[in-house]
């Protein structure tokens, strides 16, 4: 086959049976949309073209930056779009947490801009967060940007109305499948195959993905997270289940070793929770079903994603004090107080406050004299032991009070006999009116 464009190249991507040896379903036939195949690696290229593709002619004469809210695949998709067309390309995040993507963006020449933000999934109408404001300054008229606002344009969804939904159902010989399972992210691809699908068979049961809470699986988000996407309309789905990385890295495993198909984190979290859903229907079928689940895209993006929580696949000890070996009885015993307690603290006992948020969100506003040590670098300073006397009392502090929970309690089962959380984070502290310092 011969293409003018490697754009060309985007959708058509195949639908592969997964072996029922593998899956152990008795009464359905699971399916995998390769998305994977797709020229830049993932689902979100036929996103980031459609996004694109109408506004790229003329761009480079008016001098326009190609901008997207984005740390994953569609700010590498459209890095490579608007190299093609010579122009430049920004990616805005608030955390840009996987390091592979962020050498692999800066390979492709993209400006990576890190501001302080509380969800890269923002809400327009918040005007105190900074990500908030660029948003505003990267869409306004004339600004100079050529801003594919992949949360909240309908484009997006319309390039899997167009492409990924009718290529499913062509492929299954004319017919929808009967369950659709999918991890939802900026909710676009979810959400253009389910109304396809629907379209033809209005019976199929739509589940949606998305990470357990203060989990990180890369390219979905948690289940409080999601609620802030635009695009997300929970109407859509028929049920909303979560998966964890453990869940996510085993179904990856399973793809890689398996089935030949070398999926990253998103495309295990589907299987798994693709898995693990149908088996609850299977045993009452009594005729045959089908399934489909999306394969979003590589694994070779994410080997440190995986080194950091599975040494072992990397014939790597297992690391000590860890967040994530934390069990339920820990977390139940871990100490959070409020704001006014904390603040009477602070005064009497003089703790040692440690704000794990980003060095951006840090340097915007902070609780005066607290030190910064972001949270991954936290978790990585406790692998080797407490970084601190037992006789100083700490203060963890994070956005909202989830990590710092957690850290709090690996403390505590640590030995550290007097670390507490923020209950509610820095936001409950700005909403109860306390000071807070910007450097």
């Amino acid at each position: 086959m011969r293409y003018d464009s490697v754009t060309d190249v985007i959708g058509d991507t195949p639908l592969v049976r997964i072996d029922a040896a593998v899956h152990g379903l008795r009464n359905i036939d699971l399916y995998a949309k390769m998305e994977l195949f797709n020229p830049f690696g993932s689902v979100k290229d036929r996103a980031a073209w459609n996004m694109s593709r109408r506004r790229l002619t003329g761009a480079a004469e008016r001098g326009e930056t190609v901008v997207e809210l984005s740390s994953g695949n569609t700010a590498k998709a459209l890095a490579v779009i608007a190299g093609m067309h010579g122009l430049p390309f920004r990616s805005v995040t608030n955390r840009m947490r996987v390091p592979e993507i962020k050498d692999l963006l800066l390979l492709l020449g993209a400006q990576i801009d890190e501001l302080p933000g509380r969800s890269e999934c923002l809400d327009p109408d918040d005007t105190d967060d900074p990500l908030t404001r660029m948003y505003h300054a990267v869409s306004a008229d004339g600004a100079g940007y050529l801003h594919t606002d992949q949360y909240f344009n309908d484009l997006n969804v319309e390039a899997h109305v167009r492409g990924t939904g009718p290529e499913i159902i062509a492929d299954l010989g004319g017919r929808a499948p009967d369950y659709f399972i999918a991890c939802v992210g900026t909710a676009g691809s979810s959400s253009g195959v389910a109304r396809v699908l629907r379209e033809r068979d209005p019976g199929v049961t739509v589940v949606g993905l998305v990470a357990e809470k203060s989990d990180f699986i890369p390219g979905i988000r948690d289940i409080d997270e999601v609620h802030e996407v635009g695009l997300f309309d929970p109407g859509v789905y028929d049920a909303i289940e979560a998966v964890s990385s453990d869940e996510a890295i085993d179904g990856l495993l399973t793809l890689v070793r398996r089935c030949g198909t070398l999926a990253g984190p998103t495309g295990g979290g589907a299987y798994q929770g693709a898995v693990r859903y149908l088996r609850g229907v299977d045993a009452e079928l009594t005729e045959r079903r089908t399934a489909v689940f999306i394969v979003c895209d590589r694994v070779e993006s994410y080997m440190s994603y995986l080194r950091e929580r599975r040494p072992t696949l990397f014939q790597q000890p297992a690391r000590a004090n860890s967040v994530r070996h934390l069990t339920g009885e820990d977390l139940a015993g871990a100490r959070s107080i409020g704001v006014a307690e904390a603040r009477d603290w602070i005064v009497t006992d003089h703790p040692l406050v440690v704000d794990l948020r980003s060095p951006f969100a840090y340097r915007a506003l902070h609780i005066d004299r607290s030190i910064n040590i972001v949270d991954d670098r936290f978790g990585e300073m406790l692998h080797d032991g407490l970084p601190f006397s037992r006789r100083q009392p700490v203060l963890l502090v994070c956005p909202v009070g989830e990590k710092s929970a957690r850290y709090a309690a690996l403390l505590t089962r640590m030995g550290h006999p007097d670390a507490r959380s923020l209950a509610g984070g820095v936001i409950a502290w700005r909403d109860a009116g306390a000071e807070l310092v910007r450097d």
